[in-house]
């Protein structure tokens, strides 16, 4: 069955819109699992068929399956963000049942995806919007580089030993949780003041 091509046939379904969980403060999901998007919590990096494009792009440029375009997605993010495994898969199936996709022989089970005639009328169609998206996931992937230092990954690496060996004794008291939460804060402080 070929679902309209008009917005709802874009936006229909369960969790359609590609999200999941994310760092950055973006849902969808990534190395770090989550973040806050503001005073209300989550933002959406895609809202209704915005990821059914991103990937009908993807699969446009290069014949792809499923695994494919979450690796492609997140490495165009910095790890920022990756659409789930359950989002992923059913869009493919409905972009195949709108006709935008074909699929393609391929070796093993993976189901590997060429984008169709009208699949790349479509992409041209929404030229614009597609762009958009891309330099969506391009700032992501600078903003990802940029808050994502290895250094500070090291170090907050190494912190979260230490408290976990230290705080786990059975000899811990009230006054040495209370000095390690002064330490924290401090060190928090001056975080906070650095120029």
């Amino acid at each position: 069955m070929r679902f309209g091509m008009g917005y709802g046939a874009w936006t229909g379904g369960p969790r359609a819109d590609g999200e999941g969980r994310g760092r950055g403060g973006y849902e969808g999901h990534g190395r770090h699992g989550h973040g806050r998007g503001g005073p209300g919590g989550r933002r959406r990096l895609f809202d209704g068929g915005e990821l059914k494009l991103v990937m009908l792009k993807l699969i446009a440029d290069a014949p792809r399956h499923g695994y494919d375009l979450i690796r492609e997605i997140e490495g165009l993010t910095g790890g920022g963000y990756a659409p789930s495994p359950g989002v992923v898969y059913p869009t493919l199936s409905m972009l195949d049942e709108m006709g935008l996709i074909e699929e393609q022989q391929s070796e093993g089970a993976k189901k590997r995806f060429a984008a169709s005639d009208e699949g790349r009328a479509h992409l041209a169609k929404n030229a614009a919007v597609v762009d958009g998206l891309f330099a969506r996931l391009a700032a992501v992937g600078a903003e990802s580089e940029r808050t994502d230092g290895a250094p500070i990954r090291r170090a907050m690496g190494n912190l979260r030993q230490v408290l976990q060996h230290r705080l786990m004794r059975e000899d811990v008291n009230e006054d040495t949780l209370h000095e390690v939460a002064a330490l924290l804060d401090e060190a928090a402080q001056k975080i906070e003041r650095l120029k």
